[in-house]
């Protein structure tokens, strides 16, 4: 019989494996419905995660006494390199999409690859600079910070734990996605955005301007999906930054989208799924290295099963945007 105990660190767990998920997912969401696919958000995340290190790095290495760091400042620097790092990857695949019109798969794969060897380089340069024995940063004072729970939640036994346990930014995931969902269902900006992602050159003529939505859109969405990289490097890895320790979570996050139906407030629920799903093999006993792949599978397989869902019952509500990976061209129109 499973004990309860066992049944609180699973969800903790999960929830903590899901909100970087969660972030992409929401932040590719916001793009696709702009008529964007944007592949490139896994090197996206990569490189939001690494602008965080490289902002506690400094700010840590200028402090004499580490004891004496301010809150404010080793939260806002972190956030603000992630925001910038992640700005200008999304400008970079808008302006090769949106403005030269390249085409969008290509370019979000070569997003990825850059992104990845973007943070490796910087990472591996860390490392040289701290002469550390093992190769990874460890940014413990920063870290502190981000991951500083609620100090009441241990005095409220299993709710504590469940849903009180978590630094600023996974809470910040939920709002974000919770602010996202309304913006697209509820806002004459969120209507235009979606008129944009179905049929833009309907939207062109109708007065609306295809490549702001398509640029804002993509720009936000990315620096949305960066703060997954911060909230891995930071929250979930304890400060700790290792060149490719982020696995695949960033596709998981684009598979993510897919469970999610495009819907970001579904993405809540289905990134804690998703998280479960990705650990779960840790609770079974008697797994072996191969099994535990196969349960490392799991989340892509219930994705496969939800597109074969939706693509058979057709509902358009629940379909990608019409125009999803096609550039525009206004002289078609």
């Amino acid at each position: 019989m499973i004990s309860s105990t066992v049944v609180v660190t699973f969800l903790q767990r999960a929830v903590m494996q899901g909100i970087p998920l969660l972030y992409g997912s929401t932040g590719e969401i916001l793009t696709e419905k702009s008529g964007n696919l944007n592949l490139g958000i896994p090197g996206i995340m990569y490189m939001g995660g690494i602008g965080g290190v490289i902002g506690a790095f400094l700010y840590e290495n200028s402090l004499p006494d580490k004891s004496a760091a301010n809150g404010f400042l080793a939260i806002a620097i972190p956030l603000l390199c992630t925001i910038l790092f992640s700005l200008l990857a999304g400008f970079i695949y808008s302006f090769l999409t949106v403005t030269l019109r390249a085409n969008q798969n290509v370019t979000g794969l070569a997003l990825t690859t850059f992104g990845v060897g973007f943070g490796n380089f910087f990472g591996a340069s860390l490392v040289k600079l701290t002469k550390a024995d093992v190769p990874s940063v460890a940014l413990s004072t920063t870290s502190a910070f981000f991951s500083k729970k609620l100090p009441f939640a241990d005095n409220l036994g299993w709710f504590g734990k469940v849903f009180l346990s978590y630094g600023f930014l996974a809470y910040a995931a939920i709002i974000i996605a919770i602010i996202v969902a309304v913006f697209l269902k509820k806002t004459r900006a969120g209507l235009q955005l979606r008129a944009v992602g179905e049929n833009p050159a309907t939207a062109d003529a109708a007065g609306i301007n295809v490549n702001k939505y398509k640029y804002m859109a993509t720009c936000i969405g990315s620096v949305i999906a960066g703060l997954g990289g911060l909230y891995y490097v930071m929250d979930y890895a304890n400060g700790v930054w290792s060149n490719e320790g982020f696995g695949d979570r960033g596709w998981l996050a684009i598979a993510l989208v897919i469970f999610a139906v495009w819907r970001p407030n579904l993405g809540i629920f289905g990134s804690i799924a998703f998280g479960g799903l990705y650990i779960i093999y840790l609770f079974i006993p008697g797994t072996t290295l191969r099994s535990q792949e196969l349960f490392k599978m799991l989340p892509y397989v219930v994705t496969i099963i939800v597109l074969i869902i939706v693509s058979a019952r057709k509902k358009k509500e629940n379909l990608p945007p019409a125009s999803l990976g096609l550039s525009y061209f206004r002289e078609d129109r």
